[in-house]
């Protein structure tokens, strides 16, 4: 397959011109997943990144990059999200270009409505990761109801629990990810070594990334480029298939200026230009 291609950037651009990607997630403690999502966003094209967080780290997520905007949502105790800021948040899913959610979002009742509750009725394209994914995983119905078009990036724990198979074969995990794209008809991106993407039309192999990459954080980075892609035009499909790509690529030269021990997820951010660079060049 031909890799996707983000489309020219006309001489009269404007920021509104490459979309406004939101990105809900984050809980007290897990104030850098998000945070590490709304950067990639950034690096990868998006015109604006506002990210939605739990009022109480909001101050703590501002401070790591000022280009993007924050939004205070209203939390509980122990500083996750509660269901009280689903209003709010479907206004800002609604005019926002793209919604990613799940990045450090932690668990809950109330987050599990929430989530489903977005997946269901924002009808704008959204990337589910992490927590979101864990909260579909315990509402088997609202998964195959989606409200429009989805990318649904679990790694193999989450898959399994989106399944409901712990024990499969590579094969029989490839099997049941196809399924799952047509039922949720939805395009579903399986981490690993040679990330399955998926439509359950068609299916493509990543190619690029390697074993350092296997350490906290790159799953929130690879939410925002593809967040970021979405917003600039590109089908689901093609955002997960240039995204996983992309995210993969830095992974590569991140570890060659690096090594792959001592890569950090923040590292891909610095090698995302040089990544997107390389594919223009194509």
């Amino acid at each position: 397959m031909t890799l996707p291609k983000l489309p020219p950037r006309g001489p009269d651009s404007h920021k509104g011109t490459f979309g406004h990607a939101l990105l809900i997630g984050g809980s007290q403690g897990m104030a850098g997943s998000i945070s590490l999502s709304g950067k990639a966003a950034l690096r990868s094209g998006a015109g604006l990144v506002t990210l939605a967080v739990p009022d109480c780290i909001q101050n703590v997520v501002s401070s790591y990059e000022p280009s993007y905007m924050t939004l205070g949502l209203p939390a509980d105790s122990d500083g996750r999200i509660l269901k009280g800021a689903l209003r709010l948040l479907t206004e800002q899913a609604g005019q926002a270009t793209a919604t990613a959610i799940g990045p450090g979002l932690g668990r809950s009742s109330e987050l599990v409505q929430l989530v489903t509750r977005l997946y269901f009725d924002v009808t704008e394209p959204m990337v589910v990761d992490a927590d979101g994914l864990n909260a579909l995983a315990s509402q088997p119905d609202i998964i195959n109801r989606p409200g429009g078009p989805r990318v649904l990036t679990p790694h193999p724990g989450e898959f399994a629990r989106l399944v409901r198979k712990t024990e499969m074969t590579a094969e029989e995990r490839s099997e049941r990810a196809i399924d799952l794209a047509v039922r949720c008809n939805s395009v579903v991106l399986l981490k690993g070594h040679r990330t399955l993407i998926t439509d359950g039309h068609q299916t493509v192999h990543n190619t690029t990334g390697n074993p350092g990459m296997a350490t906290g954080g790159t799953g929130d980075v690879l939410t925002g480029v593809i967040t970021a892609l979405l917003c600039q035009g590109l089908s689901a499909f093609d955002a997960a298939v240039l995204g996983a790509h992309v995210h993969g690529l830095a992974g590569d030269y991140a570890a060659e200026e690096l090594g792959q021990v001592s890569l950090i997820s923040s590292d891909l951010l610095g090698q995302l230009p040089r990544a997107f660079q390389a594919v223009a060049a194509l």
